[in-house]
């Protein structure tokens, strides 16, 4: 077995995936429109899905918007430096939701960057102790 997914409903689907590839630097796979059902699903990701775990973007299109819960946590990313990662996202037009550093109780650095939808995102650097 392998984890092939996680699926977000998001309300803005264009939005979503500018954010996804633009601000994060993922590719867009696949895109499909499911009239009948009224929905499309579209697949994000570092690599190809034979290969790699991607995020499946599902759009209804009766719905603008969605409550997320306090089930939902977050999606988790390796950055190679936390900081300039932040910087990055930052001037590409993301929002940090908590500025790099220490875990708290911790030591491993990670931050969080939240989606247009306010999914969250950890970033996290590959030396972690934590």
């Amino acid at each position: 077995m392998r984890l092939l997914h996680t699926m977000l409903r998001v309300g803005d689907l264009d939005k979503s995936i500018a954010f996804y590839t633009e601000v994060l630097g993922m590719t867009l796979l696949r895109r499909k429109d499911y009239p009948e059902g009224k929905f499309t699903l579209a697949f994000i990701g570092y690599g190809n899905e034979a290969e790699n775990t991607v995020i499946e973007l599902t759009h209804n299109w009766d719905t603008e918007r969605y409550d997320l819960g306090n089930g939902y946590g977050h999606i988790a990313l390796e950055v190679q430096d936390v900081y300039k990662a932040c910087e990055d996202i930052r001037a590409r037009g993301g929002k940090i939701t908590r500025e790099p550093g220490p875990m708290l109780h911790g030591t491993s650095i990670l931050a969080f960057v939240e989606d247009p939808d306010g999914y969250k995102i950890e970033l996290l650097s590959p030396k972690r102790a934590d």
